[in-house]
């Protein structure tokens, strides 16, 4: 008797230990998909069947239900910066529009989540006149689910950006600016610093970020009211609070340049945030750091990165992404966004398509023709002045050959600066000469020396000197802050900084048979 159940324990046995045995070797069999050797010299390459070829931007991970799963394309674009009759033929926000629904084949309402970097509207006429509302209208056009809050978005202040964000049909997004008396984000002007919203059954929850140099990148007097707090800072803090309000899965559009967006992706790598998207340095970027995709979009529409994500619903984690960036070429306009645009550039050429001279060759952008077309022509309207100093951030595009119209003025200067009249000393202003980011006008270089043009004589340390800025770096901007300091009291004196420029050129009456070209070299000579 006792044998017979020795020998039935012993069946058991056997039998549980092939069956757990079983089981251990299917779990090893499942969890770690196979990935075939990287071939070399020595050893032949693999082709594993169709069905197991992994794309090389893919991440595998182990795998799910197919019923859990669920694809999401985020289609991202950054520094539009208006240019929504695109830098070139075909580069439109129309055709980028034409080529997503093709190449992506994407659809407002389905699976696809859109965003913006930031620095949406300042750029040429056809938005910077209208204050960005033209861009706005397209935007939404367009289908985007949020924006990141650019430095740009501050140009015109906080009314006007106030009621951009009122027309866009999708949030502002900043989780680290903060208003410096409560430390609250400033919801009131329409900016939040995340949202929610669902794309394919998934809860994503999108948190914006804006670049910490605000403050010396548009007007400091437009965000004197704001702290610009740590980006991991905020992330820290709100990421918590995005999943506690049911976001699956987080995305992080910004108005950050690479090197801080890689810097970032190393500090926030255990946050569990799938995208950190990126702006400011008109960079084109997809790529990946510590389990997180980085994406930037490059400049003025002209391209767009892009990321596909493969989710597991029942798990809230990333089965597979795959990722890239594309030119804005080979798309067929979109019609709707294309009627758009053509409404607001016949707007924009009914009030500022009048011509005002005539450039054979045309003025690149930030040559010395340039700064001494902006410079000069500010002391040819305001003689009493000794010197004027302009920051080259200011000069956004070249000057086309051919006629010259208000909007291709518009374009060169979009920012709606103002002139300030300041007395500084020889010494102070000898100290703002030295910075390389200037264009000046009234003053020349001799043996290492600064002369003043109009009578030749050499800067004095002690006599002090009229001067002419823009309002801008008065205010502090691009590390102009010691302006203020030389000079507290600084006048005020309302003129727009591209009146003087917009009138000079006109006083020159040029024409096709009389170029302007001589008369800015004129300007140029000492």
């Amino acid at each position: 008797m006792q044998q017979k159940r020795w020998k039935s324990r012993l069946v058991i046995r056997i039998f549980l230990v092939l069956l757990l045995g079983g089981l251990v070797v299917g779990c090893q069999n499942t969890a770690v998909p196979s990935i075939p050797p990287t071939p070399t010299e020595d050893t032949p390459e693999i082709v594993p069947p169709v069905a197991e070829i992994v794309d090389a931007t893919a991440v595998p991970a182990t795998e799910a239900p197919a019923d859990t799963i669920r694809e999401i394309t985020i289609l991202y674009t950054n520094d539009e910066h208006g240019w929504m009759a695109g830098l070139q033929a075909g580069g439109s926000a129309a055709n980028l529009m034409g080529l997503w629904r093709t190449a992506e084949g994407y659809q407002p309402d389905g699976n696809f989540l859109l965003l913006s970097g930031g620095d949406m509207w300042t750029g040429p006429a056809i938005s910077t006149w209208f204050q960005g509302q033209s861009m706005a209208e397209v935007m939404n056009a367009m289908g985007y689910d949020a924006a990141a809050v650019g430095n740009h978005e501050f140009d015109f202040g906080l009314e006007t950006l106030k009621t951009r964000a009122a027309e866009s049909e999708f949030p502002f997004l900043s989780a680290n600016i903060r208003y410096k008396a409560d430390g609250t984000t400033p919801e009131d002007l329409g900016i939040r610093p995340y949202t929610i919203v669902t794309v394919n059954d998934i809860q994503v929850g999108i948190i914006g970020l804006t670049t910490r140099s605000t403050p010396t990148t548009t007007n400091p007097v437009n965000v004197a009211e704001f702290d610009f707090i740590g980006y991991e800072t905020a992330l820290r803090e709100v990421v918590p609070q995005v999943r506690e309000a049911g976001a699956e899965m987080i995305v992080v559009p910004g108005h950050i340049c690479q090197d801080e967006l890689e810097n970032l992706a190393q500090n926030v790598a255990d946050l569990g945030i799938r995208l950190l998207g990126g702006g400011h340095c008109n960079e084109l970027l997809a790529t990946e750091m510590d389990g997180i995709v980085l994406l930037e979009g490059g400049t003025a529409l002209a391209g767009y990165a892009r990321a596909t994500f493969e989710f597991d619903t029942a798990t809230d984690t990333v089965v597979s992404v795959d990722y890239g960036v594309r030119s804005n070429s080979g798309g067929t306009a979109d019609p709707v966004v294309e009627s758009i645009v053509m409404r607001w550039q016949e707007e924009a050429d009914v009030e500022l398509n009048r011509t005002i001279g005539y450039s054979e060759q045309g003025v690149a952008r930030r040559s010395q023709e340039m700064q001494s077309l902006i410079t000069e022509a500010w002391l040819w309207a305001y003689p009493a002045a000794d010197v004027a100093i302009t920051n080259l951030g200011g000069m956004r595009a070249d000057l086309p050959p051919g006629d010259i119209s208000l909007a291709d003025v518009v374009g060169v200067m979009p920012f709606d600066n103002v002139i300030v009249e300041l007395l500084l000393t020889g010494e102070q202003l000898e100290v703002m000469l030295g910075q390389d980011s200037a264009a000046v006008g009234g003053v020349y270089r001799d043996n290492f020396r600064w002369n003043l043009k109009n009578s030749g004589e050499e800067l004095d340390p002690d006599a002090v000197y009229t001067v002419l800025v823009n309002d801008f770096m008065y205010a502090g901007g691009d590390d102009y802050a010691l302006l203020a300091v030389y000079d507290p009291n600084g006048y005020d004196t309302s003129i727009n900084w591209r009146q003087p420029v917009i009138d000079w050129i006109l006083a020159q009456d040029s024409s096709p048979d009389r170029p302007i070209d001589e008369a800015i070299q004129t300007l140029m000579g000492e």
